[in-house]
């Protein structure tokens, strides 16, 4: 584990020193900038526009940074040849990946903090004091980090066996499909025949549930977020996240780096 926290801020590191995260922050900014123009125009919902907005773009450049640099981890290394010289020192590939798996998820809840405050910020701007139900965004915060690891855990994984643009083009896809997992569910299954019906219950419960992390609509109401859920999304965030990695490291044991 000690190796494995020597990768992960070697990564946290290079990532904090890339200028396309400093760009994608700098958006994220703009766009709470633009809440605060339309919150002014919207009267008597300033603040749900606001933090509907803020946490919108929270999220969209969030994702945008777990799928380009979750899947360019592992592809710039053998890129540049670094990875043969760090798998040449005794770190295990698992090792390897876990490290850049918790690099940047570092790196991305000190820029999701970073927005946060940036939203608390334009909130108390525009309300000139926040309120204790205020609290319930850092809460929508928190949902959004737990997605953006583990859209990284995904990134991670296809990165191990295919081809930078396939990575990009399963991790987004997948994350698209998650969104709708919920619709799946619910499809009427006397409609279907039983192995359809079979599949669809299974596929469901194997896709990721990204619609579990979205509370923008309480969030952006001032309604409380029960503590079940919270407990909830945490552990399936853990748990779905070690499936994932578990696979990405058998995967990436297996690989041939000649």
């Amino acid at each position: 584990m000690r190796r494995a926290g020597v990768v992960a801020l070697n990564t946290f590191r290079e990532a904090v020193r890339d200028r396309v995260l400093y760009s994608l922050v700098f958006f994220a900014l703009l766009m709470m900038a633009a809440a605060v123009a339309v919150g002014q125009v919207s009267i008597g919902i300033e603040q749900t526009v606001i933090v509907s907005l803020g946490l919108s773009a929270i999220s969209v450049i969030g994702v945008l940074i777990s799928v380009f640099i979750g899947v360019a981890l592992v592809s710039k290394e053998m890129d540049k040849r670094t990875l043969y010289a760090l798998l040449a020192k005794p770190v295990r590939r698992w090792e390897f990946l876990l490290g850049k798996f918790g690099g940047l998820v570092l790196t991305l809840a000190v820029n999701t903090a970073a927005m946060a405050l940036g939203l608390l910020l334009v909130m108390l701007y525009v309300k000139h004091s926040l309120e204790r139900s205020d609290a319930v965004v850092l809460v929508a915060v928190y949902f959004i980090l737990l997605k953006l690891a583990l859209i990284v855990a995904l990134a991670l994984l296809f990165s191990c066996f295919t081809t930078p643009l396939l990575a990009i083009l399963f991790t987004v896809g997948l994350y698209i499909v998650g969104l709708y997992v919920q619709e799946l569910r619910d499809l009427p299954v006397e409609v279907m025949s039983p192995a359809m019906a079979a599949f669809t219950k299974w596929l469901s419960r194997l896709l990721p549930n990204f619609e579990n992390f979205n509370v923008m609509a309480m969030a952006a109401h001032g309604r409380a977020v029960p503590g079940a859920l919270i407990l909830q999304n945490t552990l399936y965030a853990v748990v779905y996240c070690t499936i994932v990695l578990t696979a990405a490291a058998v995967v990436f044991s297996r690989r041939n780096l000649k």
